[in-house]
């Protein structure tokens, strides 16, 4: 049997209109990555590469070391945010600052003091609360030492940040937000009694 030279010449044309439209879609998928940043970043909703604008300490890089400005800030609102600490143990553990004002989109950090006071290690977390209760839908914690348990050796001090904004959607007859955190050790465990 013979082959259609016409036959092959369509064969081979099916073929190259093939090979273009994959590379037209690799090429397309390749493109995606940076029309997104491009896109997210004129929008002001670039929220996932935030961290890529930081270097190693925590310093804004860009013009002058300063932090960027977000355009989804509510400058006509101040939020009081005051915070609170509880212990269950023998620990140490406030914030550095009581309160602060905030405006709602803003994004702010604080810091909170721990020292384990026992003559032995414990495996500790805090649990956040928040009044008036309707702010948890509000609250919203990029960075929190609340997220995992942490192990500290006798005596061991930490300073841990709270990051976190205050949602732009906060109702307004809502002006002050109280985060409560209480620290417990994992397990309930409590220093044995001294010997006598």
């Amino acid at each position: 049997m013979s082959r259609d030279p016409r036959s092959t010449s369509d064969n081979r044309r099916m073929l190259g209109r093939l090979a273009v439209v994959v590379a037209l879609m690799f090429g397309f998928g390749y493109l995606l990555v940076p029309m997104y940043r491009t896109i997210c970043t004129a929008l002001g909703i670039n929220v996932l590469t935030v961290s890529e604008d930081r270097n190693n300490d925590g310093i804004w890089g860009g013009a002058g070391g300063q932090k960027p400005s977000n355009s989804q800030v509510d400058l006509t609102r101040t939020i009081t945010v005051e915070f609170d600490a509880n212990v269950s143990g023998p620990w140490e553990f406030s914030p550095e600052q009581r309160s602060v004002q905030v405006h709602p989109g803003q994004l702010t950090t604080v810091m909170y003091r721990f020292r384990n006071t026992l003559a032995r290690p414990a495996v500790v977390q805090a649990i956040p609360s928040y009044a008036p209760r309707v702010a948890a839908e509000y609250f919203k914690k990029v960075e929190c030492f609340c997220f995992t348990q942490h192990t500290l050796a006798a005596g061991e001090a930490k300073r841990w940040p709270v990051v976190f904004v205050v949602d732009t959607g906060l109702p307004r007859d809502v002006h002050t937000i109280t985060l409560s955190y209480t620290f417990f050790e994992v397990g309930g465990r409590m220093p044995a009694a001294p010997d006598t």
